[in-house]
Parts: C-alpha cells; sequence; structure tokens
C-alpha cells in the first residue's frame, strides 16, 4: 500500500539525498536570481551614473552660458557707464568754462562801471564846485538857480523812472532765482522793461537798454536759497542803478549848463 505520508520522491526532505545527487541544483536554483538581481543592480547603476553625468554636463554647459552672457552684460554696463561718466565729465567742463566766461566778463563789467562811477563823481564834484560859484555871481547867480530848479524836477522824474526799472529788476532777478516760478513770465518782464527802455526819452538818454541787455545775459546771481529779500539777489544790476543815478545827476548840471549858455 502507498505511504501517502511518505510518497516516494513527493516530498523534499533536506537529509535525504538520491544516488549522485549533492543538492547543487537548489545552490543553482538560488544564485540565478542573484546573479540576474546583481547584474540589474550594476546596468541600473551604470545606466544612473551616465544620466548624472549627461545632467552635469548639461549644467557645466548651461552655467558657462549664463556666465558668459553675465560677463558680456556686466562688461556692456561698464562701458555705457564709462562712457557716461566721459560724456558727463566733458559737459561739466563746458558749463565750468561757461561759469568763468560769465564770470570773468561780470567782473571786467563791474569794473568797468566802478571806473564810470568814480569818473561821474568827479565831474559831479567839479560841477558842484562851479554851482558855488555861480550861486553867488549875482544875475548869472539868479539864471542858474532858475535853470537848476526846472532840471531837478526834471532830475525827480528820471530818479522815479529808475526805481520802476528797479522794482521790475528786482522782480525779474527774483523769479529768474525762483525754482517754481515758469520761466515765462521772467521774459514777460524783461520784453516790458526793453521797450520802456527803448520808448522813454529819459532813458533813452540814460542808454538804460543796452545797460538792460548787460544785466540779462550776466546777472546770474542769487542769494541763499531761503533767502525772501529781493534785494540780496543779483550783483550787476545793482551797480548798473547806482551808475544811472550818478549819470542823472550828471546830466542835470549839463542840461543847466546847457539851458545857461543857449540864454546868454
Amino acid at each position: 500500500m502507498n505511504n501517502l505520508n511518505d510518497p516516494p520522491n513527493w516530498n523534499i526532505l533536506p537529509n535525504r539525498r538520491d544516488p549522485g545527487d549533492d543538492g547543487s541544483r537548489w545552490n543553482y536554483a538560488l544564485l540565478v536570481p542573484m546573479l540576474g538581481l546583481a547584474a540589474f543592480r550594476w546596468i541600473w547603476t551604470r545606466e544612473c551614473q551616465k544620466e548624472i553625468e549627461k545632467e552635469k554636463q548639461e549644467y557645466y554647459r548651461k552655467e558657462s552660458t549664463l556666465q558668459k552672457d553675465l560677463e558680456g552684460k556686466y562688461r556692456d554696463i561698464i562701458t555705457e557707464n564709462r562712457r557716461a561718466v566721459a560724456h558727463l565729465e566733458v559737459e561739466l567742463e563746458k558749463e565750468r568754462n561757461r561759469t568763468l566766461s560769465y564770470r570773468e566778463a561780470l567782473v571786467s563789467q563791474s569794473r568797468k562801471l566802478v571806473e564810470e562811477r568814480k569818473l561821474l563823481e568827479q565831474e559831479q564834484e567839479k560841477l558842484e564846485q562851479e554851482k558855488q560859484v555861480l550861486m553867488h555871481s549875482g544875475a548869472e547867480g539868479t539864471l542858474y538857480q532858475r535853470c537848476l530848479a526846472k532840471e531837478e524836477e526834471w532830475q525827480q522824474r528820471a530818479n522815479i523812472l529808475l526805481k520802476e526799472f528797479e522794482e521790475g529788476l528786482k522782480e525779474r532777478q527774483d523769479i529768474y532765482c525762483s525754482l517754481i516760478v515758469p520761466r515765462s513770465q521772467r521774459l514777460e518782464i524783461e520784453k516790458n522793461l526793453l521797450v520802456k527802455a527803448a520808448t522813454n526819452p529819459v532813458a533813452m538818454a540814460l542808454d538804460v537798454e543796452s545797460g538792460l541787455k548787460d544785466i540779462f545775459k550776466h546777472d546770474n546771481y542769487c542769494g541763499n536759497v531761503l533767502n525772501r529779500a529781493r534785494s540780496q539777489n543779483g550783483k550787476l544790476m545793482w551797480l548798473y542803478l547806482r551808475y544811472w543815478e550818478l549819470a542823472v545827476e550828471l546830466q542835470k548840471f549839463k542840461r543847466v549848463e546847457k539851458a545857461m549858455l543857449g540864454k546868454r
């Protein structure tokens, strides 16, 4: 009878050996999967290394390209900045030379006006001496007094006119020094002053128009930024105003002299 609990060659017993069978087939059965796994792992590792190397090369390539682009942009920016700095230096030098020329012209004009003022003061003093002599010379003294009184009225009108020019120049210079008042207002004031100087007989006699043009061209002096006193703005304009006042005084005596000579 067959023993179902011990069929021949049905069960695999660890200690049972057939003749000539040492169990190597079971070792091979375990070795093949292990070798397959090792081969798979080796192939997978190799492929991974290839991918890693490929990604590294791609990264280095992109990094190199990006670095070159950044270096190129940096050089372009440096070149542009240097060009801009060079241009600004040229413009600054031009402005410096222009300012220097304006300053030299202002100093030269100021010296000229100071010299002319000294000459006018000398002539005024001389005429004052002649005036004192005439005032004590009888009939001629009386004539001189009449002519002088008449010309003093002319002098008053001239001084009123100069006061108007002074106010206009102060307003013009105040706008010139302002950071918010539009330039058009200053140009309108300059135009009105030039028209008055070209049409008023007293201003024409004093050659005010020429002085105004000189002031508009060269007087760029402004007081402190926080300054609100108009009298602190401008330099050349004040020299001209003083010059015109002395010229009025001189013209008065010349007109007196001319009137007396015409009545003799």
